[in-house]
């Protein structure tokens, strides 16, 4: 019998497995005893308003906030234990574009790419390849600054893709942005969901709610 039948670990496709997950901040409970199974390829929204615990549930799958209770398993293995490991694997694009605004839209990619270990040629070329995918060519060497509020957001989502992620995290990210944006990203994203990219996504828009994500509602 395979490791993977045993009680509590993830079957191989199975990326994110969570059981009675909590997260507490001192007497406040932010997230209250989820359970979820996110699948290789899967498009998963966690649906509810702001204060739901949404993004606590999406710092503790990045490692970058310890659980309180329950169990919690990212690609296999513990983010208390492993989260360095489990960093290298994801993609985060944050509720707030947090962009480079002294440098250029490649610049950006590139220097990302530096710093996930790429060499330089790798990273001009990886860089070239994100640029068309976020249908940014024509702006590459503008100011950051310059950009509007959806390519702000696409340049970011390109600047998560550096390292090939196997699961991208999405906090809130079509917030601030008009219909036509939206629209755009969600092609974008869906786009990579096609590819096997795993996506999990929070939001409290129910327009948003209507793509093809499996969701878990955190409202209280």
């Amino acid at each position: 019998m395979s490791d993977d039948s045993r009680p509590g670990t993830a079957p191989v496709d199975t990326l994110v497995r969570a059981e009675g997950l909590v997260k507490r901040f001192g007497e406040f409970e932010a997230v209250r005893g989820i359970d979820l199974d996110v699948r290789r390829g899967e498009a998963f929204g966690f649906l509810g308003p702001n204060g739901a615990g949404k993004s606590s549930t999406m710092r503790m799958i990045a490692s970058t906030s310890p659980r309180s209770e329950g169990r919690l398993t990212v690609l296999g293995m513990d983010p208390e234990r492993d989260g360095p490991r489990i960093r290298a694997r994801l993609g985060v694009v944050p509720q707030q574009d947090n962009l480079d605004l002294e440098l250029t839209v490649r610049q950006n990619l590139q220097v990302y790419g530096r710093y996930f270990g790429l060499s330089r040629a790798s990273a001009r070329a990886k860089a070239e390849e994100l640029l068309d995918f976020a249908q940014l060519t024509d702006r590459a060497d503008a100011e950051v600054e310059s950009l509007s509020g959806g390519m702000k957001r696409r340049l970011t989502i390109a600047r998560s893709l550096v390292n090939d992620p196997d699961v991208l995290l999405l906090d809130e990210p079509t917030t601030g942005l008009d219909p036509q944006a939206r629209h755009l990203l969600w092609d974008k994203l869906f786009r990579l969901k096609s590819q096997g990219v795993t996506l999990l996504v929070t939001t409290h828009y129910m327009d948003d709610s209507k793509q093809q994500l499996s969701l878990l509602s955190t409202s209280r």
